[in-house]
């Protein structure tokens, strides 16, 4: 594979030099079935690695699955081993604004260089197993089983010491799952993607209990019961330990502070107090909680406690792009990517108690295969107003029609339509900036908040 240039000479790792070709990759990748039909199986990934020398299994790995939290508890988890001084490999799902989002190394994206180049080592191979595939009368590789073997292929080629994987969905038959986790993590689980995976939530646990690898660490959040059985049940079944929130760790407290708030926890080994964590939300401290005992299950077995400084960096450097994040001051313009119920509740929970708006303006879309009605009746209680529209997403609920569901559950005064994105967020900043202490939440919609991050750093809402 090829080196990773863009450390050895900084003038080559100027991404607008790199641009149009890291265009180009993205182009290819868009132009393979897309995320939203995923494919239940392993086996086209797993050949593309083995033609690659099986890079995945160069460097230890911490896989992280669950309906809501993955991606935060995976940043906090990843912040943590890099305080520790190790060279860090990060994949999460999906992307905000550029896919090199996705694929993180030592705390930042990949380069357009080092990106272009990894993809153009293994796109023969790509091309190679797509072949196979399509004389098989098969699909040829998706945007994200590509996207998975670019990923290993770009964390060997760094190299990185280790690598912390988000599923991309479920988990028994998601690709990142070619990959064996020496840590399995479990964020909690709820009802989401239910065509795809299942419509109880026992049967969605029984889908992401498939990154249990034999002998693993186990780490779970709190879980409803059937859930939890289902993860036991699979650690049995591969010899694998079972720590669970709750009961062999758990958050002992957390308060309001500025910028964030103040954590204490009881971990595997030891308990840790007074950790300030830059993030908003209770359920972000439930995640710290989950990452430090992830950390503890990968370095230690559980059984070696933390270094209390480094601990302390690697929480206060944390950050989760896209959850909770302010991107406009005066007025001032918050997103998250909740896009389900639960992540809706406990989003409109963070606001009422981290917040002291008067009023809301919540711009919201939503993906059709979504509980719509589920989000706006969780984030009613905190919305003065909405402003419902569609993101840039194909898949996207059509505006009218989401504002019928609007109508339906917040009242007929309670919203307004738009057709166009930046014209709702446009409308709701005006409307935030007419009184004291009003704000601007745009949710529902990983999608529309990547719109909203990105015309924000346009437009310079924060300046």
């Amino acid at each position: 594979m090829s080196k990773n240039r863009d450390a050895e000479d900084p003038e080559l790792s100027n991404d607008a030099l790199f641009q149009a070709p890291a265009d180009r990759v993205y182009g290819e990748l868009l132009a393979r079935v897309g995320e939203a039909n995923p494919q239940p199986r392993l086996a086209p990934t797993r050949k593309v690695l083995e033609l690659l020398g099986d890079p995945q299994r160069t460097y230890p790995i911490i896989h992280i699955t669950g309906t809501n939290g993955k991606t935060s508890t995976s940043r906090i988890t990843e912040s943590i081993l890099r305080a520790y001084g190790l060279r860090t490999g990060l994949m999460i799902s999906p992307h905000l604004v550029r896919v090199n989002e996705r694929i993180v190394i030592d705390g930042e994206p990949i380069s357009n260089e080092a990106f272009v180049a990894n993809w153009d080592d293994i796109a023969p191979y790509l091309a190679m197993v797509d072949n196979e595939l399509i004389e098989a009368g098969e699909l040829a590789l998706t945007y994200f089983e590509a996207l998975t073997a670019l990923a290993f292929a770009c964390f060997a080629d760094a190299p990185v010491d280790v690598a912390v994987i988000e599923v991309g969905m479920g988990g028994e038959w998601d690709s990142t799952n070619v990959g064996d986790g020496q840590v399995a993590v479990f964020t909690p689980i709820s009802l989401d993607h239910t065509a795809r995976l299942g419509n109880t939530v026992l049967e969605i646990a029984k889908t992401k209990s498939g990154i249990i690898k034999p002998l693993a660490s186990v780490v779970t959040a709190v879980q409803q019961p059937d859930a939890l059985a289902v993860l036991r049940h699979a650690a049995e079944l591969t010899e694998s330990t079972v720590v669970a929130q709750g009961e062999e760790f758990g958050l002992i407290d957390n308060s309001v502070a500025v910028g964030g708030q103040v954590i204490s926890v009881k971990g595997l080994a030891g308990t840790y107090r007074d950790l300030f964590l830059p993030l908003f939300g209770d359920h972000q401290a439930q995640n710290a909680a989950v990452a430090i005992a992830a950390v503890e299950s990968f370095l230690g077995g559980g059984t070696q406690m933390l270094v209390g400084d480094v601990l302390a960096e690697g929480i206060g450097t944390a950050t989760s792009p896209g959850r909770l994040q302010v991107v406009g001051v005066e007025p001032s313009v918050l997103v998250d990517a909740a896009h389900n119920p639960d992540g809706a509740g406990a989003l409109a929970s963070a606001v009422a108690t981290y917040f002291t708006f008067d009023e809301v303006c919540i711009v919201v879309a939503a993906l059709d295969e979504k509980d719509a009605a589920g989000i706006i009746a969780a984030l009613t209680p905190i919305a003065s107003r909405f402003h419902v529209t569609r993101s840039s997403s194909a898949r996207a609920i059509d505006e009218d029609e989401l504002g019928e569901i609007v109508r339906e559950v917040a009242g007929p005064e309670s919203y307004e339509v738009f057709a166009d994105a930046e014209e709702a967020l446009t409308s709701a900043r005006d409307w935030a900036s007419g009184a004291a202490k009003r704000a601007v939440l745009v949710t529902g919609s990983i999608t529309l908040v990547g719109d909203a991050i990105a015309i924000a750093d346009r437009e310079g809402w924060k300046r």
